[in-house]
């Protein structure tokens, strides 16, 4: 019979598994919610937000925009905490500290919310670590050329762009190309799928003409 304390910690470890699962896959229809437009005003506000941040470190350095970030924050927090002192100084009232009601809430993050962040991080960075692995040691050398190409590509992008420019740009893209496809789905399906048949046809013919050895990992 199993020990009750043992059971428990298994039925805590399930619940908390099953928990952290729902929350990515809240997260996943969060986030297609926003770059599909769902709610238009939030997607603009995350949109907006996230140019104007991009926008301005490409203008001013990382320190200088937070600095700047921290003390608009400041100053709206202590221009509204003296306006309410000044009205309850008027009105002889005693509301007491306008941000009481967020003082007292509890800010601290909770070690199995910090735990089960952790480890869906760590499942992600195994999972990039055994691709890379697989990647550089040449599991499969069709695989690496790819590789090899796409660096060989990006190369000629960061001549061109530097890191803010590109994240801009993936910024934009973000939130236009998933609507655009949404709206022209069959048309692009079409394009894709000619162009998809045309790459494995190369590829098929690059594996043919490659030597038994360099297959075999392929085969296998």
């Amino acid at each position: 019979m199993a020990d009750p304390m043992t059971q428990s910690s298994q039925i805590s470890s399930s619940q908390g598994l099953a928990d952290g699962q729902n929350s990515v896959k809240d997260s996943k229809f969060a986030v297609k919610d926003l770059v599909y437009w769902r709610d238009p005003k939030k997607s603009g506000v995350v949109f907006g937000v996230s140019m104007l941040l991009l926008l301005s470190l490409a203008a001013f350095s990382i320190v200088s925009v937070v600095s700047y970030i921290l003390l608009a924050l400041l100053c709206v927090t202590i221009s509204f905490r003296i306006y309410k002192s000044v009205v309850q100084a008027v009105q002889k009232s005693g509301d007491g500290h306008p941000f009481k009601a967020f003082m007292e809430k509890d800010v601290s993050v909770p070690p199995e919310t910090f735990r089960k962040h952790v480890d869906q991080c760590l499942t992600y960075v195994n999972r990039a670590l055994k691709q890379m692995s697989r990647l550089f040691l040449v599991e499969d050398l069709v695989d690496s050329l790819k590789l090899a190409v796409a660096m060989w590509l990006l190369t000629y992008v960061g001549a061109v762009f530097n890191g803010i420019t590109i994240l801009i740009l993936a910024d934009i893209l973000i939130f236009t190309l998933p609507l655009v496809y949404e709206k022209n789905k069959t048309q692009i399906d079409k394009y894709v799928d000619i162009a998809r048949t045309q790459i494995n046809t190369t590829m098929a013919k690059l594996q043919e003409k490659l030597p038994a050895s360099m297959k075999r990992g392929k085969t296998e």
